[in-house]
């Protein structure tokens, strides 16, 4: 289905990206407060803060709850932002929506359980509210469409997205892996949700947080969620991804924001090099195709299984060297050919199986 959306209309002094930010947690009243005015002397539009707070363990810190809501309405009230937390069930949207908070969003884990997501969807049918939606933990963009779905056919129009990144049991760099493709397909699915990015829940490390800010926008994305903690090293949580007002307003002044829709006849003419190129590869891929369901054929006649391991492996293992050697990640590299084995082993079970 098609969203039905409505443009979000947040305040910002530019046109992309526009910021929402604040920190992890609302800790204590001085602590929203004087985060909340540094950030506004920088010129923020959007307050965040978490009120209630799902931990991955029991024992951390999670949120005041309804105590801290007063907090960002004393927020509101004395530095005219606009103030955001998270909900995750509809006590929340209901106390939420008590204490005046305007802008809601929906977290990760909360977005990869549809249970959880109609029940939200029920409590904020006919509340004119924007609700942002996480991307679900795991790597599943029909379950982040599903989740938006839900949304809008109980009739919240005013619906955005947030890129946070996904759980890996290899954590390398990022504490959550970008995965761009994933938003980048959402966005060619619905051209016209605005999607914003969480480089915060992203990176893990404040370090990082610069360098995705810029990817995010070098990728068109239309905003950011940041979090920014008047002193992130006695943050109460996640005191690692978090940064000063300062150094948020420094990040943001160092962001260079390049028009998606300018074209110039030298581009046209590299992209009619990239389509050129993407036709070879269709027809290398057809041979080949067509040399696998010969292989088929003759595993059909000799009795032999489909999958052969010591061969797929050996494929695997040369072309992610050449991969290597030709300027590529051989992870790329072997990515690409395990969905050609696998395109090829479909085809041979096919024959096979006449």
């Amino acid at each position: 289905m098609e969203l039905e959306l409505k443009p979000l209309n947040l305040p910002s002094d530019n046109e992309r990206p526009f910021v929402i930010a604040g920190p992890c947690s609302a800790e204590t009243e001085e602590q929203v407060m004087t985060t909340a005015r540094e950030l506004a002397m920088k010129g923020c539009h959007n307050f965040r803060a978490g009120v209630w707070k799902p931990r991955t363990k029991p024992g951390g810190f999670e949120g005041h709850g309804e105590k801290a809501l007063p907090w960002l309405r004393q927020v509101k009230s004395e530095t005219k932002m606009l103030v955001a937390t998270e909900v995750a069930t509809p006590e929340h949207v209901e106390l939420a929506l008590k204490y005046d908070i305007d802008i809601l969003w929906i977290g990760a884990r909360t977005s990869a359980n549809p249970f959880a997501m109609q029940a939200l969807a029920d409590a904020l049918q006919g509340v004119d509210v924007p609700v942002f939606v996480k991307n679900p933990v795991n790597p599943d963009l029909e379950l982040w469409i599903g989740a938006m779905e839900r949304l809008n056919q109980a009739g919240v129009q005013r619906l955005g997205a947030i890129h946070r990144g996904f759980s890996s049991y290899d954590k390398k760099i990022y504490r959550n892996l970008p995965m761009w493709q994933i938003p980048i397909e959402l966005h060619r699915r619905i051209p016209d949700l605005p999607i914003i990015s969480d480089p915060s829940h992203i990176g893990g490390r404040r370090e990082l947080i610069a360098p995705l800010c810029q990817q995010a926008m070098d990728l068109g994305f239309d905003g950011l969620i940041v979090e920014s903690h008047c002193d992130p090293d006695s943050a109460w949580s996640d005191a690692k991804q978090q940064v000063t007002p300062d150094v948020l307003d420094y990040i943001l002044s160092l962001l260079v924001i390049r028009d998606e829709h300018t074209t110039t006849e030298g581009i046209q003419q590299l992209r009619k090099q990239i389509d050129e190129l993407d036709n070879q590869i269709m027809d290398v891929l057809t041979k080949r195709m067509r040399v696998c369901r010969e292989i088929g054929q003759y595993k059909k006649e000799h009795n032999m299984t489909v999958l052969q391991t010591s061969r797929y492996n050996e494929i695997l293992s040369k072309r992610g060297a050449q991969g290597a050697l030709c300027g590529m990640s051989p992870e790329f590299v072997a990515h690409v050919f395990e969905s050609i084995h696998e395109e090829s082993v479909r085809q041979q079970i096919e024959i096979i199986n006449k």
